[in-house]
């Protein structure tokens, strides 16, 4: 499987925007994203596996640098040496329509916004204050990137990960297009707001 590499291009760029990472810059078949974390020093992703990764694969010797494809993680494999662990990630979801709107807001949890530059913040605050839920997002030409949504686990089940989202979409105004990669629990949650699946996320580093 790929992802359209227009649709892919406008994710990097906002999955950037949100990390505070520097901009993507092509590199061959590869956007190339210097994330400067000590876990993760740059990452190289593809809308695709194609003949480019193998080679990448090759070249990649310094640590913390990792590959990221949008393919099966069996199909990745096979185009790298023993010595890269791969394994799916996350998923690539879409939606190009608002998102169903949800019963009342529970009074318990207290909502706070804010911006960074271009990219909104939202969190849930418990009774007790404490962050329940919180999520980012922002415009990237006509889509929506949507990163780090995230549920503490004490307060799930309760449809605060569907209000962070509604909130995020509605702060962005007539742009109903969006694109997120999401965790395995995260895709679930997302089916039931209207986003597809597009391809599967896959990771590999070295061991």
């Amino acid at each position: 499987m790929s992802v359209d590499a227009g649709l892919f291009a406008t994710w990097a760029r906002g999955w950037a925007l949100t990390r505070g990472a520097e901009a993507p810059v092509r590199d061959r078949d590869a956007w190339r994203i210097e994330v400067g974390a000590p876990d993760q020093v740059r990452r190289f992703v593809y809308a695709d596996l194609c003949e480019d990764v193998a080679r990448r694969g090759s070249d990649v010797v310094e640590p913390f640098v990792f590959i990221k494809v949008c393919a099966e993680p069996e199909a990745v494999r096979t185009s790298l040496s023993p010595d890269w662990d791969v394994r799916q990630t996350g998923v690539v979801m879409a939606i190009d329509a608002p998102m169903p709107s949800a019963p009342g807001a529970d009074d318990a949890y207290r909502l706070e916004q804010w911006s960074e530059g271009p990219v909104r913040f939202v969190r849930l605050l418990g009774p007790a204050g404490e962050e329940a839920a919180r999520g980012r997002a922002v415009r990237v030409a006509d889509r929506v990137i949507y990163d780090r949504i995230a549920v503490t686990e004490e307060h799930r089940r309760r449809g605060l990960g569907g209000r962070i989202m509604r909130t995020l979409q509605a702060e962005q105004g007539v742009w109903d297009q969006g694109v997120l990669v999401a965790t395995d629990d995260g895709a679930r949650l997302y089916a039931t707001l209207g986003w597809r699946e597009v391809s599967p996320y896959t990771t590999a580093f070295r061991l």
